[in-house]
């Protein structure tokens, strides 16, 4: 996507984005190898350090990765990989260990990437194909359900482009709305649109609320985020409790989620902590085959005057990532159990309870 701060695994046009994978959780590597020479490693490599120089968030740290690589290739240090994915792998492995950032990586195409101005704008295939990848994907809506007890779940894949993914966002928070308490699964989730974010989250607050800011070192600009005045349908309000799931992988965008949420004192999270990436950035080509991921901006929370990156965002209740929607479904009737007044229905929350309590964790 484009004109925002999203965009797919798959793309490579350079624009601001928010990428939705980290590091550690890239596709597996291509089955055939493709050779790379001497001569192609050094303009990869030299490249990586122009575009890190020229755009990475924080300059000292783009400096100490040219140096790294300067030395690195002294030593002659790529000499022994000759296969193109893992070059690709290992100079990403190297620039993270100095970064921490697990934004940044390199790629590799075995179709050759065109060349392409800054401001060059996608072509109608190019967005056709990104909005494709995303509608078969249901723009990120895997799931909604109510549970037992009038317990809301959304199991949410990605936070796809507002401009596609707006329609299903509200119509998913309107099924929802009329539950007494609400589970955010973002287990699988890997980040996305900002924009999106505050969409969603401006279903569950009471009052136009400053979500989060994102600075770009490149137009030495502050760009703010902040829920909708109105959305389409039924609000799920700012009072009834929300309950959001993590993991290891949950990165970025919804990172960004769960961390304005537990800033806002509005969500408990549940499970594991975060993948740790709040650095938007651009795509950038750095060969006829290699493009390298370059985050130019940071996150900054307008609570905490800080951001998640490196650390992920640490759960309320750690628990392990499987048992999490157990956990936060033991959590919800719990909390039901107190305000309910009805003895009919406190009956069926302690019998609920009873059978949380009695499970086994399980994959969900």
């Amino acid at each position: 996507m484009f004109g925002t701060k999203f965009m797919t695994v798959a793309g490579v046009v350079a624009g601001n984005v928010l990428s939705t994978q980290p590091v550690d959780a890239q596709p597996p590597l291509m089955p055939l190898s493709v050779t790379i020479s001497a001569a192609d490693k050094q303009t990869v490599v030299n490249a990586a350090i122009r575009e890190m120089n020229a755009h990475y968030v924080f300059e000292d740290i783009a400096k100490k990765v040219e140096l790294m690589l300067v030395e690195k290739q002294k030593a002659d240090g790529y000499a022994a990989i000759t296969d193109s994915d893992k070059f690709a792998e290992k100079l990403t492995e190297d620039v993270q260990a100095v970064t921490r950032d697990k934004h940044i990586r390199v790629r590799f195409s075995a179709s050759p990437i065109p060349e392409r101005a800054a401001s060059d704008k996608p072509t109608p295939e190019e967005l056709a194909a990104e909005k494709l990848d995303d509608s078969l994907a249901n723009f990120g809506v895997e799931r909604v359900e109510r549970l037992p007890l009038n317990i809301g779940y959304l199991d949410l894949r990605m936070f796809s482009q507002l401009e596609w993914a707006g329609d299903t966002v509200s119509s998913a928070m309107t099924l929802i709305a009329n539950t007494d308490a609400l589970i955010v699964d973002l287990r699988k989730n890997n980040g996305g649109d900002p924009e999106t974010v505050a969409l969603m989250t401006s279903y569950l607050v009471d009052e136009r609320t400053h979500l989060n800011s994102f600075f770009y070192r490149d137009s030495n600009k502050t760009e703010q985020f902040w829920t909708h005045v109105w959305v389409p349908g039924k609000k799920f309000g700012g009072k009834k409790p929300i309950y959001v799931l993590t993991a290891k992988r949950t990165f970025s965008g919804a990172e960004e989620f769960s961390y304005n949420l537990k800033a806002l004192k509005r969500g408990t999270i549940v499970g594991e902590a975060t993948g740790g990436g709040a650095h938007p950035g651009e795509s950038n080509r750095l060969s006829a085959h290699f493009t390298m991921f370059v985050p130019n901006g940071r996150a900054i929370n307008p609570i905490t005057k800080t951001n998640w990156e490196g650390t992920g965002v640490e759960p309320d209740v750690k628990v392990a990532a499987d048992d999490a929607l157990r956990t936060a479904q033991l959590l919800a009737a719990k909390r039901l159990l107190v305000t309910e007044k009805d003895a009919n229905r406190l009956k069926a929350i302690a019998d609920r309870i009873v059978v949380l309590e009695k499970e086994a964790p399980t994959k969900p």
